[in-house]
């Protein structure tokens, strides 16, 4: 038996021999960042430049007092290549960024091509410095010879993703990507890929077409083996507008980033989104196919949920619409919005290839005041679900003026479900149909976490801007303990009508309240 004393030493030397090995990790890496640089520009090598926040904030500032310059793009032979091809274009896996050490994370990085032709420049930051990483030939497995000369060649790359023991301790997870334009795509742990992320979004479904800011440069700071942080720069770049984010992203259950930026305008901006979110919507709840299909509902998002400056939960079900729609929420200092993906059982959406009961959601937590401004959702039509449809971001009232820096932040978490909203009632499922005795249209609203012993109590407050509404009734659910409602309306002539339901007791919000654009389409069909 091992004394107290031997046991000591034995910790200690268990201890020091850990620090060591992390030591000695860390130096191999730094050399090796340095061998890398040094053997593809034929130069000693390097010893890093000094890197800080302060640096991407003054290369931003610097960029946007020049004329824009549109970014570099990937050659021909890359760009026509097809989607089956590209995808035969993987990153060595032993080849990845502090694989292999005590570090948690790890980074692969994608080639450009296909659809992913911005040529991005992306660097480490170990200890106060960064050191670029160089494209060689062992970075990828290619299809053919030829592809991997080109990619050499070209010497940049198109992305990059970051792993983590997400899901398995013993297993590095994919968990976020970073990848075309400024989108970026996070899932937690048990989660798909789903809805993406964007920088920013300027001039989205105005006629003179949208403007797609690119983050050309990326600085990734390596962390301790302690930590499950990592953060992560970007230098983002359009004609209208330079910008540095920073963010500090938090893989787990569920994973949350922290977005920090600062915007230089190179011009006044009066249509700009802030913390963009895209999805895709075909049809389920409120919106029906148009064409047959097994499967009752095929969405990476259901429904736009806010919270606004007044503390009012909103709820908005989304729409395939049949011609471009904008809706927009007025505010002042928001606290939070996202497009959710509720229904999390298999059931609902019977898909075993895309799995969308497993699609992420993602919520928008404002850090500070965001003043006055809106919440923009955009709906466009879409007869496939590969297309991403649906944009919801915040749109500050005044816009952003050229030559004034614009900071802000926020909190993007990638849940189940609306953060804290689990336990307080909430609007659990939307239809609508018409009633066969005399064919007025219904709409069917579920609460869950009502007590039936209140609904009496509940007074049910709908509105239509236009037609009018015939009937409204409350009654218990006991099935999902809650509450059902029932809404019955005429629209009389109008092809499209705005509907607000919402539930009071003594004078207070007694749920969220539910928001809808009806539009006009013939419901006979579905009967």
């Amino acid at each position: 038996m091992l004394s107290n004393h031997s046991l000591h030493q034995k910790i200690e030397l268990s201890i020091s021999l850990k620090t060591f090995l992390v030591f000695l990790s860390t130096v191999f890496f730094t050399l090796f960042i340095q061998t890398t640089f040094a053997e593809t520009n034929g130069d000693k090598p390097s010893e890093g430049t000094e890197f800080s926040r302060d640096t991407v904030i003054e290369l931003a500032r610097q960029l946007a007092e020049q004329p824009f310059k549109e970014p570099a793009n990937a050659p021909e032979e890359l760009k026509k290549l097809d989607y089956s091809t590209y995808r035969q274009i993987n990153f060595q896996e032993n080849a990845a960024i502090w694989g292999g050490t005590p570090t948690k994370f790890s980074v692969q990085l994608f080639a450009p091509g296909f659809l992913y032709k911005d040529l991005i420049d992306i660097d480490v930051v170990e200890s106060g410095k960064s050191f670029p990483l160089e494209l060689s030939e062992t970075s990828f497995k290619v299809p053919n010879e030829a592809i991997g000369q080109k990619l050499v060649e070209v010497g940049k790359y198109a992305g990059l993703r970051l792993h983590y023991p997400l899901n398995n301790e013993n297993y590095q997870d994919e968990f976020i990507v970073f990848q075309g334009a400024s989108y970026f795509r996070v899932v937690s742990k048990g989660q798909l890929y789903g809805i993406s992320a964007r920088g920013l979004a300027i001039d989205v479904a105005q006629p003179k077409g949208e403007e797609f800011p690119v983050f050309k440069r990326f600085w990734i700071e390596r962390p301790s083996s302690s930590q499950d942080a990592i953060v992560v720069h970007a230098l983002l770049d359009s004609k209208s507008v330079a910008g540095a984010y920073r963010f500090g992203i938090h893989p787990g259950s569920p994973s949350t980033i922290d977005v920090n930026a600062v915007l230089f305008p190179r011009t006044d901006i009066k249509h700009v989104g802030l913390a963009p979110l895209t999805s895709m919507f075909m049809y389920g709840g409120m919106d029906r196919p148009d064409r047959l299909d097994y499967r009752p509902a095929v969405h990476d998002s259901e429904g736009l949920q806010m919270r606004n400056g007044k503390g009012e939960r909103l709820w908005r079900p989304l729409n395939n619409p049949q011609t471009l729609q904008i809706s927009a929420f007025m505010d002042e200092n928001p606290k939070g919005f996202g497009l959710i993906q509720r229904q999390r059982d298999f059931a609902y959406y019977q898909d075993l290839e895309a799995n969308y009961h497993q699609r992420p959601s993602a919520w928008i937590q404002p850090v500070g005041d965001w003043g006055k401004g809106q919440v923009e959702l955009v709906e466009i039509p879409s007869d496939s679900e590969e297309n991403d449809n649906i944009v919801a971001y915040w749109k500050p009232a005044d816009g952003l003026k050229k030559g004034e820096a614009f900071e802000y932040a926020y909190k993007l978490t990638s849940p189940d479900d609306v953060p804290a909203s689990e336990s307080k009632p909430r609007i659990v499922r939307s239809t609508s149909g018409l009633k066969l005795f005399d064919g007025n249209k219904e709409i069917i609203i579920d609460y869950s976490n009502i007590d039936s012993n209140d609904i009496e109590q509940i007074d049910v407050v709908a509105h239509i801007n236009q037609g009018k509404i015939i009937e409204r009734r409350i009654e218990p659910h006991p099935y999902i303990n809650g509450a059902r409602v029932i809404i019955t309306f005429d629209p009389e002539d109008a092809d499209v009508a705005e509907i607000r339901v919402q539930l009071n007791k003594d004078n207070k919000y007694a749920a969220p309240t539910w928001l809808y654009r009806w539009l006009n389409r013939d419901w006979n069909n579905y009967l």
